[in-house]
């Protein structure tokens, strides 16, 4: 049986080694396989902040994309208030979900707060 033996020899042009005798990062294995599941695990993580609701919560006289939109238009002056009365809040628990959520968000950052930062003030 015949021995494999290491070459030891000089190396042209000194490539493939670290200033410190090593093997230079490019020519390491790559590990895929633990980087790939350390991705999946961190993508799984983030979907359990995904927030649903169940069709059979909604009923049908709950605040739908119109009260949406003026809740978050109002939204700077109902917060204030929630600070001190208990009985106001900022976000209406039931609601109609996605058209509610989407009202919501325009009204805060399209026609509320968000709309001031926008505009360009002349001098």
């Amino acid at each position: 049986m015949k021995a494999i033996h290491k070459f030891t020899g000089p190396r042209v042009g000194g490539r493939g080694r670290g200033s410190r005798g090593g093997v230079s990062r490019a020519l390491r294995p790559q590990y895929a396989a633990p980087r790939f599941a350390a991705i999946a695990l961190a993508a799984l993580a983030l979907t359990a902040c995904v927030a649903t609701q169940s069709p059979s919560a909604v009923q049908p006289d709950a605040p739908g994309f119109l009260e949406g939109l003026w809740h978050g238009f109002i939204f700077p002056v109902a917060w204030v208030f929630s600070l001190f009365m208990d009985d106001i809040s900022v976000y209406a628990v039931p609601n109609q979900g996605g058209w509610y959520d989407f009202g919501y968000f325009l009204g805060i950052v399209v026609f509320g707060v968000g709309a001031n930062g926008a505009r360009r003030h002349r001098r």
